[in-house]
Order: C-alpha cells, then structure tokens, then sequence
C-alpha cells in the first residue's frame, strides 16, 4: 500500500494517509502502481462528464476538465508549458533547451501550447459526451498515459538530475508488462480505439530520443498531455467513421 499511496501523492492532489518517513526508492518503486492512479483519475473523469452531460454536452465536458485539471494539480501541464518553450527557444541547442525548461516562467510558446491543450481537451470532451457513448474510453486513456510515463523514464536516459531521473534504468518490468497487457484486453473489450495507444506512446519516445535526446519531468508531463489528447482524438473519430 506504500506504493501506492506514493503514487497518489505523486500524480494526484487527492487526500492520502501520512507517511511517517521516505525514502528515494520508495518513489520508484511505486510506479508499478501509475496507471492504477490512471484509471481512478479516469474513473473520476467519466463521472464528471456524465454528471454535467445530463444537462448539457458543454456542461459535462467543462466538468470533467476541471475535475482533470484539479486533480493533477495541473502538473503535466506545466511540463508540457516548459518543453514548449524549451523547443520554441532552443533553435536544437540541448544547453538551451534545458536551460529555458529550468526557467519558472512561462514563455508565448508556453502560453500558447497550455491554450491549445486545453481547448482540444474541452471540445473532444464535449463530443464524447455529445455521442452518448461508454465512459470505458475515459477510464483508460489517463491510464495509459501514465503508463508510458514510467516506460518513457525506464528508457531513456535523464536530461538531469530530478525526479523522473529517479525512474530511470530500473522499472519492475513484470508490473509493466503486466500492467501493458491489461490494458490492452481492456481496450479491446471496452474501447478498442485505445488500442492505438502503444503507437502514440513508442511515437512520443521516439520523439524524445530524437529531437530531445533523453527525458525529464518535464518531458514525462508533456508525453502524458499529449498522449490523453491523441487517445481523445482516436476515442472520438474512430467510432464515428464508417463500416
């Protein structure tokens, strides 16, 4: 229960039992427990738009974002705020891009990556519930984002020192692959658009191993923002085209 309580403290801003001590490896070690946080996210996600979906499409999808962004104390988020001014800066300097990330102010690129996010978050909501159809897609897109987070981190070298640096080079590679594999027969079970989810991650690694060239907190938050809308993105058209 360590571990996963860790986790929840970790990723969320949901109330959790008090620890009475911590330990480095301890943060490690509780990422066998992400995407379980992943799908209670998800699982507080499809309440919220259901609620609001009741009186109105817009009224569901507001809901749920707010739940989305409260949540996670907007923290990927801001990830993605930071590589987005680090890439718009850098012009493929890695000393530049690290050192614009370190900087706690948001730059335009910053600004205009969070605009985009959230209003391809609100309005693939807003279809999601306007279609009427299963929350399951909800339940497991947060879920597998945070997946990739750890797969991400295991893979790829730390741009510096930090706390995703904590997660490098050592994943329980039982829970991960078991944790992979669930996902999978539930996605095939319950929305099988999500089974495009292990492209969109291989993609968002290789993307880091290219253009980055490792990864960082940063980059973790950036690839669990990009990889929900890409799944919104598949839950959305997929089921609507024909045959």
């Amino acid at each position: 229960m360590r571990g996963l309580i860790l986790a929840l403290q970790f990723l969320t801003r949901l109330p959790t039992p008090t620890l009475k001590e911590f330990r480095a490896e301890w943060l490690a070690d509780s990422a066998r427990w992400f995407a379980v946080v992943g799908m209670l996210i998800g699982a507080l996600l499809a309440a919220a738009l259901w609620l609001g979906a009741r009186v109105d499409p817009w009224l569901g999808a507001l809901a749920a974002l707010g739940v989305w962004v409260w949540v996670t104390g907007g923290l990927h988020l801001d990830g993605l705020a930071d590589l987005a001014d680090g890439l718009g800066a850098a012009h493929r300097s890695r000393e530049r891009l690290l050192e614009v990330m370190k900087d706690p102010h948001l730059g335009s690129f910053g600004v205009i990556a969070l605009v985009l996010a959230l209003t391809a978050k609100l309005v693939l909501l807003m279809l999601l519930a306007k279609a009427g159809a299963a929350p399951w897609g909800l339940l497991l897109i947060p879920a597998w984002a945070r997946l990739g987070a750890v797969w991400w981190s295991a893979t790829l070298p730390p741009l510096a020192p930090g706390s995703a640096a904590l997660f490098a080079g050592q994943p329980d590679r039982r829970a991960l692959t078991l944790g992979a594999a669930v996902l999978v027969a539930l996605s095939a079970l319950l929305a099988p658009a999500l089974l495009l989810a292990p492209p969109a991650l291989w993609g968002w690694r290789r993307f880091l191993a290219q253009r980055v060239g490792g990864m960082n907190g940063d980059c973790l938050g950036a690839g669990v923002e990009a990889t929900e809308i890409a799944l919104l993105i598949a839950a959305v058209v997929l089921p609507a085209l024909p045959g």
